[in-house]
């Protein structure tokens, strides 16, 4: 879709640090991250909200979502992680995309309140994106 910024991440026309991406999804980190390990997984179908996702896309995408769920927890020592969907309201970008948060008890997420921070630098983000990868690509092998 014209103007999209996630089409363009899809296309590879936008860069972004990748995580996953197979035949109908792409994964890659969150430019405005509320925590290190932020991902945000996309349909590559241009769809803007979950109502819109044609239902044989539902477990490719939320198959997905739960190996990443899975693999920031494992490859950045967190305790848990926060899976969450915006449809419209809040949706800064209008193309389907969950979010996938490592938490960790303590660390100040409140409610829907999401703080952001930023990585220090292009590399710092090259270096979370590929231990989430390994974590993932490991994850396939497993199961």
């Amino acid at each position: 879709m014209a103007g999209c910024v996630f089409c363009d991440v899809i296309s590879g026309a936008a860069s972004a640090h990748r995580v996953w991406e197979d035949d109908a999804t792409v994964a890659f980190l969150d430019r405005r991250p509320v925590f290190h390990g932020h991902v945000l997984l996309v349909p590559r179908m241009h769809v803007e909200t979950l109502g819109d996702l044609p239902q044989n896309q539902l477990t490719p995408l939320f198959g997905v979502a739960q190996r990443i769920s899975t693999a920031v927890v494992e490859a950045l020592g967190a305790q848990g992680s926060f899976v969450a969907m915006n449809n419209v309201v809040s949706q800064s970008v209008p193309h389907l995309h969950v979010h996938v948060v490592p938490r960790t008890k303590g660390d100040g997420l409140r409610g829907f309140f999401w703080p952001r921070t930023t990585y220090a630098d292009d590399a710092e983000a090259a270096g979370v994106a590929r231990t989430i990868s390994r974590a993932l690509e490991s994850s396939a092998t497993d199961g």
